[in-house]
């Protein structure tokens, strides 16, 4: 009678076998799958353990498959297929823009370095010849943080010193303990970066450490707090070594550079809508009234990412006699456009006068955000 009841219940159910033939997931995988909890079997028999599938949740299993293709940890496709179609696809879309940052991140790396070694085999060649004609360079600076014209408490740090360049931007209920320990953490870093103490090979290396440092200064300062994953901040940051710049990034602030009038911007946002303009469904003027506008993918926050905590980009920047480098908050930039921003930075005649006036455009434009701002200048010495 058992056995009679068994058969009876699996009448209308597929074997692993063939449900793995038409989910096109092996029967390991569906063991695994089941084991976590990701896509139980309709029905375990409990006597000699075999799996039964019902023949709807194949599509629940391909797009698990389809999610493992395009790399989608574990966890993620856990809480993707317990989502309703349009919430899954909001999902999948911002996984996917995390995705492209991170290659984005990797790719400018990768030019980096191969620029940066290629061009390290010429100056060998010419060092001896270009010693002496180059100077030494130099860095003045100046930095502001303002609460804008709206916000009552300012949660942006700004910070201009002869080794380190930085502003942070604060978010949650402990933002700005977040932004003031992230440029905390590397002052002691960019004090060991002088010139000759970090060599230019182990440089990144040591940014690296560095954004490391920060991230887990931001953890401890927001620890204890109610949802610490609610709190955090951006940083973006650029240590003097004596004749380059050492970038770290991570979030929405920007760092920009004018070099013969031109300005550029020499950071890529780790945010929502800069992932859309990346992939052409998204244009610079919608993105600027767009509702997700202040989404990020990337920043440092108080509890780890489900794939640990998110990494910041590193870069090395050769600096130029003449060079003027403005680092600075969404509260600047997401109100006040590239062009009014070159001409601010282009007429100013020292950094003390462009980081006011670059405050007082973010003002008239309505301050609605609090604005941190640095401008340094390179010059020969």
């Amino acid at each position: 009678m058992e056995r009679e009841a068994r058969a009876k219940g699996t009448a209308a159910l597929v074997t692993i076998g063939e449900f793995a033939r038409s989910s096109r997931l092996s029967a390991k995988a569906l063991r695994r799958y089941d084991e976590l909890g990701l896509l139980r079997p309709a029905l375990v028999d409990p006597v000699n353990g075999y799996r039964y599938y019902d023949g709807t949740q194949v599509g629940t299993a391909r797009l698990v498959a389809w999610l493992r293709r395009i790399g989608m940890p574990l966890a993620g496709i856990k809480e993707v297929v317990a989502l309703d179609a349009g919430a899954a696809a909001a999902a999948i879309r911002t996984f996917w823009a995390q995705v492209e940052a991170e290659t984005a991140a990797r790719r400018d790396l990768a030019t980096f370095l191969v620029d940066h070694l290629a061009a390290e085999e010429v100056e060998m060649s010419q060092v001896d010849m270009d010693r002496g004609t180059l100077g030494t360079l130099g860095i003045r600076y100046a930095a502001q943080s303002d609460p804008g014209a709206v916000r009552g408490t300012n949660q942006d740090a700004a910070f201009a010193g002869a080794r380190l360049l930085a502003v942070a931007d604060g978010f949650g209920e402990r933002g700005a303990g977040a932004s003031t320990a992230a440029i905390d953490a590397l002052k002691p870093v960019a004090q060991g970066a002088v010139r000759g103490a970090v060599p230019a090979a182990e440089l990144l290396n040591a940014l690296e450490d560095a954004a490391d440092l920060a991230a887990r200064a931001v953890r401890d300062a927001v620890a204890g707090s109610g949802a610490p994953d609610e709190s955090g901040t951006t940083l973006t940051a650029m240590v003097w070594t004596g004749s380059q710049l050492g970038l770290v990034h991570i979030g929405d602030s920007r760092a920009y550079l004018l070099r013969g009038g031109e300005l550029f911007r020499i950071t890529h946002d780790h945010s929502l809508v800069q992932s859309m303009i990346d992939d052409g469904s998204l244009t610079e003027d919608e993105a600027a009234s767009h509702p997700q506008r202040a989404l990020l993918l990337k920043a440092l926050v108080g509890g780890p990412g489900q794939d640990g905590p998110a990494r910041a980009d590193v870069l090395l920047q050769e600096a130029r006699p003449g060079d003027r480098y403005l680092l600075c908050s969404d509260g600047l930039s997401a109100v006040v456009d590239g062009t009014e921003l070159a001409g601010a930075l282009g007429v100013a005649d020292g950094p003390d006068t462009a980081v006011r006036a670059l405050v007082a455009l973010a003002h008239a434009a309505g301050g609605p955000d609090n604005v941190a701002c640095v401008v340094a200048d390179v010059v020969a010495l």
